[in-house]
């Protein structure tokens, strides 16, 4: 775990894989104190607007002020809820459609808070970080993302 007090990236460029998201839930087997993990998986959809299919979404950001906008997301997270361990991370650059764009993983001693915890930050992170979205069809025309 990386003390709360600690910056680091959140950022991983492309998609997220299922090997990396496998690797980071057995990296916990060995902390015996947590009771519940709980994660929340984004991933793209191939959303159909204005009668076009969404094929990709190239993720960009302020990465600066993204990840301090985490950071402070983090903080707030572990000030309000009582985890073991927390972690988020983004793409950036070209995602396709059916591929994780976004990861995040808390771990707590009880489960209840993991609950309350994941809904916390993921509301949060769609509010908060100045990431953008350009929605690639498959005309190769696009547009810009709304969260929603």
């Amino acid at each position: 775990m990386i003390p709360s007090n600690q910056k680091k990236t959140s950022f991983i460029q492309g998609s997220i894989s299922a090997e990396f998201i496998g690797n980071s839930i057995a990296k916990h087997q060995s902390k015996i104190t947590i009771g519940a993990h709980n994660i929340f998986l984004g991933q793209v959809r191939a959303d159909v607007i204005d009668g076009k299919t969404v094929t990709a979404i190239e993720y960009t950001a302020y990465e600066e002020m993204a990840e301090n906008s985490f950071f402070e997301i983090r903080e707030a997270a572990f000030a309000n809820y009582e985890l073991s361990c927390m972690h988020i991370y983004h793409s950036l650059g070209l995602v396709k459609a059916g591929e994780i764009c976004l990861f995040v993983f808390v771990s707590a001693p009880r489960r209840k808070v993991v609950y309350k915890a994941l809904e916390f930050l993921v509301e949060e992170i769609k509010e908060k970080i100045p990431i953008f979205g350009k929605e690639i069809f498959e005309d190769e025309s696009y547009t810009w993302k709304k969260n929603i």
